[in-house]
C-alpha cells in the first residue's frame, strides 16, 4: 500500500491543531502543513532559544498561533475550542534527556499529564477525526543489545524523558479505548528516530552544538561519541507523520503505533561519525570528549520501521550523506545571512519532488 501524505487535495482546508508548533520540528511542520493547504492552529510555549526557527522562518504569519502551556487546562481547552480540529498532531513536549534529569517532575507533568489534559479536552468534540500523538524511539525498554525495536516490544525508559514518553503512550491508549474510539476518532502514536536538520538550536543536541562550536571557533565537546542513534532528517520524519495522519483519517488498516526511522539496512552511525561528517561539510575545529559526560544515556538505540514502510508505503528520501548535505546547506545559508523562510520553504519544495529511497 502506498499513501501520499503530502497530497494537497487531502490537506486542503483541513482544520489541524498542532501542539509544539514553535519548536524545531513543529516549525517545519507548521510551514509544510500550511503550504499543503491546511488551516493550522498551533498551541505551544514561546520559543526558548535565540535564534529559533519559528522566528527566522516567520512561522507565525502562516498559522493561528496560540501561546500556552500544556499544564494550563483552561487555556488548552480554549485553544481546542478555537481550533475546532479535524486532525490533532500532538508534538508539544519537554524533549531533552539531560533536562529531564534536572527537572523530572516538570518533565512528567508536561509529557504525561499534558498529554492527558489534551486528550481530555478532545473528548466529545464533534468533527474530530484523528489524533496522532508523537512520542519517541526511546519509549522502549532498552537492553542495550543494539537490536532494532519493533512496535510490539515492551515499553520502558531508564531516564525520566524516556519514561515519561512511554507513560504518554499508555495514557494515549487508555483515552483511545475508553473515550475517543467510541466517538469514531482514530487515535495512534508515532515513534520517530533522532531527528536532525536545519533550524535546530536546542540545548544539548548534537547538530546545534556543532553549529555553536563552529560560530565560537571552539572545539566541539562530545559527551557520548560512541553512542549510536537512528538519525533521520526532519522532513523524512514529518512526511511519515503526515502520511500516518492521512491513513488514520481515511480509515486505512494501520496499527495504533508506528516507528519512523532509517531503513533496516542503513549502517549504524555514532555521534562521533555524524559530528565529523557535519564538520566536514560546515567546517570546524574537531572534537574532544567531554570531561563530564553527564547523566546516563543509552549507548545503542535502533528501531525497526518495517510496518510504516509496509502499511503506508513510507520511505526515507534523505538517507545517508544527503541528510548531512541538506542540514549543512541550511546552516550555511543562515551563516551567509540568507532569508531563512525562503530557504526552509525551498527545501520543503525540493523534498516533495524526491523519490522515496533516495540515497545520494
Amino acid at each position: 500500500m502506498r499513501l501520499d501524505g503530502l497530497d494537497r487535495e487531502f490537506w486542503s482546508g483541513k482544520r489541524v491543531l498542532l501542539t509544539g508548533h514553535t519548536g524545531f520540528k513543529g516549525s517545519w511542520a507548521s510551514l509544510w502543513l500550511s503550504r499543503l493547504g491546511a488551516d493550522v492552529t498551533g498551541y505551544a510555549l514561546a520559543p526558548d532559544t535565540e535564534p529559533n526557527l519559528f522566528s527566522l522562518a516567520a512561522v507565525e504569519s502562516v498559522v493561528r498561533s496560540i501561546t500556552g502551556d500544556l499544564r494550563d487546562e483552561e487555556a488548552l481547552r480554549q485553544a481546542v475550542a478555537e481550533a475546532d480540529p479535524q486532525i490533532v498532531i500532538h508534538m508539544a513536549a519537554q524533549p531533552l534527556v539531560r533536562r529531564s534529569y534536572a527537572d523530572p517532575i516538570g518533565t512528567f507533568d508536561v509529557n504525561v499529564m499534558g498529554t492527558a489534559r489534551l486528550l481530555d479536552a478532545l473528548r466529545g468534540r464533534e468533527g474530530l477525526e484523528t489524533v496522532l500523538v508523537v512520542t519517541t524511539d526511546k519509549v522502549y525498554e532498552n537492553d542495550e543489545t543494539g537490536a532494532a525495536f519493533r512496535e510490539d516490544d515492551a515499553l520502558g525508559g531508564h531516564d525520566p524523558y524516556a519514561a515519561s514518553k512511554a507513560a504518554a503512550e499508555i495514557v494515549t491508549s487508555s483515552y483511545a479505548r475508553s473515550f475517543l474510539e467510541e466517538q469514531g476518532v482514530r487515535v495512534a502514536t508515532a515513534r520517530g528516530g533522532n531527528v536532525i536538520g536545519g533550524g535546530d538550536f536546542s540545548e544539548d543536541r548534537l547538530v546545534p552544538d556543532i553549529w555553536r562550536a563552529l560560530r565560537a571557533g571552539e572545539p566541539l565537546m562530545l559527551r557520548n561519541p560512541q553512542a549510536a542513534r537512528p538519525w533521520q532528517h526532519v522532513l523524512d520524519c514529518l512526511c511519515g507523520y503526515f502520511t500516518f495522519a492521512r491513513g488514520l483519517t481515511e480509515g486505512a488498516a494501520v496499527p495504533a503505533a508506528l516507528n519512523f526511522g532509517p531503513a533496516s539496512d542503513a549502517p549504524a552511525i555514532t555521534v562521533a561519525e555524524l559530528a565529523e561528517a557535519v564538520q566536514a561539510a560546515l567546517g570546524g575545529a574537531g572534537w574532544k570528549p567531554a570531561n563530564d559526560p553527564g547523566p546516563l544515556e543509552m549507548m545503542a538505540l535502533s528501531i525497526d520501521s518495517t510496518k510504516a514502510r509496509e502499511c503506508l508505503g513510507w520511505r526515507d528520501r534523505l538517507a545517508g550523506d544527503l541528510c548531512v548535505s541538506w542540514l549543512s546547506d541550511w546552516y550555511r545559508a543562515l551563516n551567509a545571512g540568507a532569508d531563512m523562510r525562503e530557504k526552509t520553504l525551498a527545501q520543503i519544495e525540493v523534498f516533495e519532488t524526491l523519490h522515496p529511497g533516495t540515497t545520494a
